[in-house]
C-alpha cells in the first residue's frame, strides 16, 4: 500500500474513532438514552450511576480529542492507535461481557455493540500495522 492510501486509513480510524466515541457520550449522559439503545425497561438509576457516568463520559469526552489530536501527525502518533485497542476496546468488550453475564443488559441488545467494536478493533490493528509498516520502509531509506 502507499504512503498516501496509508495514511488516508489511518486518518479514517481517527475520525471514526472519534465520532463514534462523541456518540457514545449521549447515552452516557442520558439514562432514557442508554435504556432505550440497551433495552432496559424504566432504567431510572440513581445519583451514584450518574457520577459514574459523568465521569466515565468526560474520559470519552477526552479520548475523541485524543484520536483528532492523533489525526494532525497520524503515521508519527499510531501507537494512539494501539491505546485504543488495548485497553479502551478490550475494556469496553469485557465490559460488556460482564452486564450480560450480570443479567443487566441482553446479549440481543449487546450484539450490536460488539460488532462495532470488533469492527473498531479490525480498523485500528489493520491501520497501525500499515502505518507501522511505512515507518519502518521510511527508516530503511535514510
Amino acid at each position: 500500500m502507499n504512503r498516501a492510501k496509508t495514511i488516508i486509513y489511518v486518518r479514517v480510524s481517527y475520525w471514526v474513532g472519534a465520532v463514534i466515541d462523541a456518540i457514545v457520550i449521549i447515552p452516557m449522559l442520558s439514562p432514557s438514552v442508554a435504556g432505550t439503545v440497551f433495552g432496559i425497561s424504566g432504567f431510572t438509576p440513581g445519583s451514584d450511576y450518574g457520577y459514574a457516568m459523568r465521569i466515565a463520559a468526560s474520559l470519552m469526552a477526552g479520548w475523541v480529542f485524543l484520536l483528532l489530536w492523533a489525526d494532525r501527525k497520524p503515521v508519527e502518533r499510531k501507537g494512539v492507535l494501539v491505546l485504543t485497542i488495548v485497553p479502551v476496546l478490550a475494556g469496553l468488550i469485557l465490559s460488556g461481557v460482564y452486564a450480560v453475564n450480570t443479567g443487566f443488559i441482553g446479549a440481543e441488545e449487546m450484539k450490536l455493540t460488539w460488532i462495532m467494536q470488533v469492527c473498531l478493533v479490525i480498523l485500528f490493528g489493520f491501520s497501525y500495522f500499515t502505518a507501522r509498516k511505512l515507518g519502518v520502509e521510511k527508516s530503511e531509506h535514510k
